[in-house]
């Protein structure tokens, strides 16, 4: 089976891709013949070698995958051979061949294709788990997301509003608004230093955001604690633009405000059940048209290296993913 590889942290292109042995699953695993392969903002951080969570080297990157079950190992009642599924792993994703525990596989709907079932899981699960899990989310409150028209950004728009609530977009160009806006955001806004909190607070009557879902850090963080809601929750996803911000505890104190953290992968090691009915849960939006995934660029397995430069330079609307070459 070819394998893109990491044979030493750095840059993505210095993945090269390789030709390795066909895996054996082992007890309670289940081997994928891959079809479509998501691509993730984290990949990049797990190839430099800055991500929480690194394997040993040499590695293949990727964290989720869709394509037909190959072979099971012993214990595996579920799923059988030859069905359609979407896999969630550590890492390990962009081979033609993957690996995963059972019990972080989920049969495809027959409605939902392998691009889609490949892009579905690591995005969505965090803003569930963000929003329904930690934030509490109520119909009716206003959600502000943040770096909207990426993979989480625009999972978490579409979420929020098949949860009621009144979502408020943040877009760098008019582009990525426009984006945000067909995804389901009720408006959008540029952020600006200046006026932004003013912006916000115009748009929410004055009460401010309820939820922010934040995955960009750096001044739009700091901007986001001041246009937030008193008792608001500011979920933490991640740091696209480089810069982890401090906390002014000030801030937090007078807004009476939540800072919540989320890693969707805690979940699925430390709850798994909570982990397969939030996957359930997501997979019935999804079929009853609540939520969709906008899969906006595919690339060969190969060109893994420029399907990543796309997320690094901020070019994304919605997901990418990468492609086997495999008849379905």
């Amino acid at each position: 089976m070819r394998a893109m590889l990491v044979k030493q942290f750095g840059a993505p292109e210095q993945m090269s891709l390789e030709d390795l042995p066909t895996p054996v699953p082992g007890p309670g695993e289940v081997l994928i013949d891959a079809r479509a392969i998501g691509v993730n903002f984290p990949d990049l951080l797990v190839i430099e070698g800055t991500y929480q969570i690194l394997p040993e080297l040499p590695f293949s990157p990727g964290k989720e995958v869709a394509g037909v079950v190959r072979a099971v190992g012993p214990g595996v009642e579920s799923p059988n051979v030859g069905e359609r599924v979407m896999a969630q792993v550590e890492h390990g994703a962009y081979r033609e061949q993957v690996l995963a525990e059972a019990n972080n596989v989920a049969v495809l709907p027959e409605s939902v294709g392998y691009e889609a079932g490949a892009a579905f899981g690591l995005g969505y699960l965090t803003v569930y788990f963000g929003l329904v899990r930690r934030a509490r989310l109520k119909p009716g409150e206003w959600v502000l997301v943040t770096g909207a028209s990426g993979g989480v950004g625009s999972a978490g728009v579409q979420l929020a509003k098949a949860l009621g609530a009144r979502v408020i977009a943040v877009g760098r160009t008019e582009d990525k608004r426009n984006f945000a806006l067909e995804q389901g955001a009720d408006h959008t806004i540029e952020f600006e230093p200046e006026g932004f909190k003013e912006r916000v607070m115009e748009l929410t009557d004055g009460h401010g955001a309820d939820v922010i879902l934040e995955s960009v850090g750096g001044e739009l963080f700091r901007a986001c604690m001041r246009a937030i809601a008193w008792e608001g929750r500011l979920v933490i996803i991640g740091f696209a633009a480089g810069e982890i911000p401090t906390v002014k505890a000030g801030h937090v104190l007078v807004k009476n405000m939540d800072l919540i953290g989320v890693q969707s992968s805690d979940y699925r090691e430390r709850e798994p059940e909570s982990f397969r009915e939030a996957q359930e849960e997501l997979l019935g939006l999804l079929t009853h048209g609540k939520i969709g995934v906008q899969v906006t660029a595919t690339y060969p397995l190969e060109a893994a290296a420029e399907a990543l430069e796309e997320i690094r330079d901020s070019r994304v609307r919605g997901k990418v993913v990468l492609t086997t070459g495999a008849s379905a």
